[in-house]
């Protein structure tokens, strides 16, 4: 049976740790005058976020914690904060679940000691700026997120209140960009950037677009999923101004695919938004083709274009997430071929050199006179090369 947070009461049946039973209406959430973001009662995307869980003892009120688990996650949160939002919060169904993986500390994450602290190489000469590629850079534009991922490729900084990216470093880096004319494509990110306040927002995207070669700009954001109740009328309306502009939205598992991330989305795609999404291969959640399949249907259903599925990056406190890459490939194998191609992502790992596309070798041989390929339901067939 399902309480109205949505958790199973066999999780609430700890009698410690009673039931708390304020409700969320969620789609009066998006109806409410609230939704503009400036009430901040409990209705209000504010004010939901204002309850989140962020200890284990908060954590404990809502679900059934021995004494052993609740040192364990205060010593994680020591070091890598927690934020659970109760909409988030209400998706879980069980400890264990691909809910509670993706959110709920885990002693792993301070034991295994494989990984680096900055994966990516993100840190360079401008703080909060990586330009890897060519034409376009990364811009971190906050440190805050609606729900703190236990697998976070930057959770060496992220909800750590001494590490907060200021309005002055935001400035520094639109300077670089506008001193940079080979930058044509800027990707806002975080932390989230849709957590910040609707007119900071708006300044940020007025000041990136103030720049003549930039061409497109694009958002990276996980709040259509974790908290589908800040997408607003009121944002997207500032979204709208600065087109040409793009989110990558990030989907793990079909669960977080809800009425109320139907809604976030169908909101944004309205505002002229294109929607892709950037999910995670990670152990215990998703590495199942099965669950992979079913979650990139479902995104279509909610107008978001699966994009790419990464491999787990190679960052201290996530190593108990990661899989074979050859899950990857697995994966990937299920999905193409047995489904609309519109549905197929990229597989990629990221790392120190940036994207490198992965894909299962398709190929039986190849010589000067032909290429002889598989298709997905294992039948070999011969394409002539061509002539000189």
């Amino acid at each position: 049976m399902l309480s109205r947070f949505g958790l199973r009461r066999s999780l609430l049946s700890c009698p410690i740790a009673p039931f708390v039973s304020e409700k969320f209406p969620p789609m009066s959430w998006f109806s409410s005058s609230s939704t503009s973001g400036g009430n901040e009662g409990g209705g209000s995307w504010k004010g939901i976020l204002a309850q989140s869980v962020d200890t284990a003892e908060d954590l404990g009120k809502k679900v059934c914690l021995s004494a052993a688990e609740v040192k364990e996650m205060n010593d994680v949160t020591d070091k890598y904060p927690m934020r659970i939002n109760p909409y988030y919060l209400g998706l879980m169904e069980r400890k264990g679940d691909p809910i509670w993986l993706q959110s709920v500390p885990d002693i792993q994450e301070i034991t295994r000691d494989r990984g680096v602290e900055d994966p990516l190489h993100e840190e360079g000469a401008i703080p909060g700026l990586t330009h890897r590629y060519p034409d376009r850079v990364l811009l971190l534009v906050s440190n805050q997120c609606a729900m703190y991922c236990r697998f976070c490729t930057r959770k060496r900084k992220v909800g750590d209140p001494h590490k907060g990216i200021t309005r002055e470093q935001i400035s520094r880096g639109i300077e670089y960009i506008r001193a940079h004319k080979e930058v044509r494509d800027v990707v806002l990110s975080g932390g989230d950037p849709l957590l910040l306040p609707d007119s900071t927002l708006d300044s940020i995207l007025q000041e990136v677009r103030s720049v003549p070669h930039v061409e497109i700009v694009r958002i990276g954001s996980r709040v259509p999923c974790v908290l589908p109740q800040r997408v607003t009328p009121d944002l997207c309306a500032i979204l709208k101004k600065h087109h040409p502009l793009y989110m990558n939205v990030h989907f793990n598992h079909p669960k977080e695919v809800t009425e109320e991330a139907k809604k976030a989305c169908g909101l944004l795609a309205d505002a002229g938004v294109p929607l892709g999404c950037q999910t995670v291969l990670l152990k215990g959640v998703n590495d199942d083709p099965k669950i992979m399949k079913e979650l990139m249907q479902k995104l279509l259903l909610i107008r978001v274009r699966p994009y790419y599925i990464y491999q787990c990056d190679v960052g201290l406190g996530m190593d108990h997430f990661r899989t074979k890459v050859s899950k990857g490939y697995e994966v990937i194998e299920a999905i193409r071929g047995h489904t609309s191609g519109l549905a197929v992502p990229h597989l990629c790992v990221d790392g120190a050199g940036g994207k490198v596309p992965l894909l299962p070798n398709y190929v039986v041989k190849h010589d000067a006179k032909e290429l002889v390929v598989r298709n997905y339901a294992g039948e070999v067939y011969s394409y002539p090369e061509a002539d000189d």
